[in-house]
């Protein structure tokens, strides 16, 4: 007669009948003839989606959930514990209608939501986008019972032929690479032309030093050569002031003296020209070292500004390629969209068209049918007339003929057509005694035919313009008695 039931921890009882207004919920409970109790399973149930959606700008995207759901259990027994055990416990868990029902609850507020938000918005905000989905899931899934206890929203996927975000990763990867190219190519520009600008420097303040150098020892040089000839001199002076007396040997002693002298200015000329020569040649060196080092910073700068003008063109090709294809893709679904409008609505013009040639059909048929009763009420009417007539066709003739007004149209017609005519009678008559006399004779006819005539001739005249013929006589002139 009664039976105890008790549910395992992931379960709960149903127990509807005998005593039972509803449905009663408990994890133990007895159950009594006349009732039913059911186990039903509470544990959450794991669902995985890919949910195709599309932006405000019409571009698809693939968006792969996963949302674990089951039934809310707390306060226990809570009100949407209820609902579950009304509306999904019946059905198993993996069951195809319990995953269609989540499914179309989930991909429906997905789509409204991403419909009106831009890609840009929810790549930049996939958490609050996230949130606003789980939020809006919830609510309709509160009809149900059920409880998202986690959801997990995977990375954005592209739709085979939208391929915005593999663009935009693409677009991403190549502006970091060129940046990074920018800049390894300036430093390696400053590098090279510090490097340039240190060299060049080094061998200026060399080539200055060495310079100097060489300056000084010659003037040294010099300056040792004229003390020296200096002393030579005085002492050729004291040795000639002592060797006055000897001519011959004053005047070899006064030509060697010129030699010497000569050759102590040749070589001190030599020695400035030399030093001059070198300075002109080392600056040469120095202004063709700041030549090849201007040269290679221009190559180096020329070279950075063409690498970063041609990987920018390919940039802006790139860019302008995917501008064409979205837009011949716009165009394409415009078109479609456009077709589909036009079908539905010549399909709508055809529906009306045929809708009002029924309803002439129908008043054809109606009017048809009217005239048929009239016809029918004719009929029937004629008959009875007929029969009170006692079957007299022509008094019934007579009698249709003044219902119908024919006598007075007649009447009419007649009046009408001899309105504003103005006939002319003639009355010819004969001696009163010849025809008191002869009234009962065969000549009164011919009499009355004479009498006839003369009338008539003057009718046509007047209508049609005909003269009688000579034979007959002629007609009197006009105002004659």
């Amino acid at each position: 007669m009664a039976r105890f039931v008790v549910a395992g921890p992931s379960e709960y009882l149903a127990i509807t009948g005998w005593g039972i207004d509803d449905v009663k919920l408990a994890k133990k409970a007895w159950v009594f003839a006349g009732q039913k109790c059911s186990r039903f399973d509470i544990s959450p149930v794991n669902y995985e989606f890919n949910v195709e959606a599309m932006s405000s700008e019409k571009l698809a995207f693939n968006l792969p959930a996963v949302f674990t759901i089951g039934p809310k259990i707390t306060p226990a027994p809570a009100p949407e514990l209820l609902l579950y055990a009304k509306l999904i416990a019946p059905h198993d868990h993996a069951s195809n209608h319990v995953k269609q029902l989540v499914k179309g609850v989930i991909e429906g507020e997905t789509r409204v939501l991403a419909a009106s938000m831009t890609m840009e918005e929810i790549f930049q905000g996939t958490k609050k986008f996230k949130q606003e989905v789980f939020d809006q899931v919830q609510l309709d899934l509160n009809k149900f019972g059920l409880y998202i206890y986690n959801a997990n929203v995977k990375q954005l996927v592209d739709e085979p032929g939208h391929e915005y975000f593999s663009y935009l990763g693409k677009k991403t990867q190549q502006e970091a690479a060129n940046k990074a190219k920018v800049d390894v190519a300036e430093e390696r520009m400053k590098g090279e032309v510090g490097a340039k600008e240190r060299e060049g420097l080094t061998r200026q303040n060399a080539a200055k030093v060495d310079a100097e150098t060489k300056v000084v020892s010659v003037r040294q040089q010099g300056i040792g050569l004229r003390e020296e000839a200096k002393v030579k001199a005085e002492v050729q002076v004291y040795e000639n002031e002592r060797e006055a007396e000897i001519a011959a040997a004053q005047a070899g002693l006064a030509m060697k003296k010129a030699g010497w002298e000569k050759q102590s200015k040749v070589a001190q000329v030599e020695a400035v020209k030399a030093v001059a020569i070198r300075e002109a040649e080392l600056q040469m060196e120095v202004e063709r070292k700041n030549a090849l080092r201007l040269t290679e910073k221009l190559k180096a700068e020329q070279l950075s500004k063409a690498t970063v003008q041609y990987e920018t063109q390919v940039q802006e090709s790139n860019a302008a390629l995917y501008n064409r294809q979205k837009a011949a893709d716009a165009t394409l679904y415009e078109q479609v969209k456009s077709a589909e409008a036009r079908k539905a609505q010549a399909d709508a013009m055809f529906f009306e068209q045929k809708l009002a040639e029924d309803a002439r059909l129908y008043a054809k048929q109606k009017e048809a049918e009217a005239l048929a009763m009239v016809g029918k009420a004719k009929v029937e009417y004629v008959t009875s007339m007929l029969q009170a007539l006692g079957g007299d066709y022509g008094a019934l003739r007579d009698y249709l003929m003044i219902d119908g007004g024919m006598y007075q149209e007649m009447a009419r017609v007649n009046a009408s057509a001899v309105s504003g005519m103005q006939p002319k009678i003639s009355i010819w008559s004969g001696a009163d005694g010849a025809a008191g006399e002869a009234g009962a004779g065969a000549m009164q006819q011919v009499a009355g035919v004479y009498k006839m005539l003369p009338p008539l001739l003057s009718t046509v005249h007047e209508q049609t313009g005909m003269q009688p013929p000579a034979w007959m006589g002629s007609l009197p002139k006009d105002g004659a008695n």
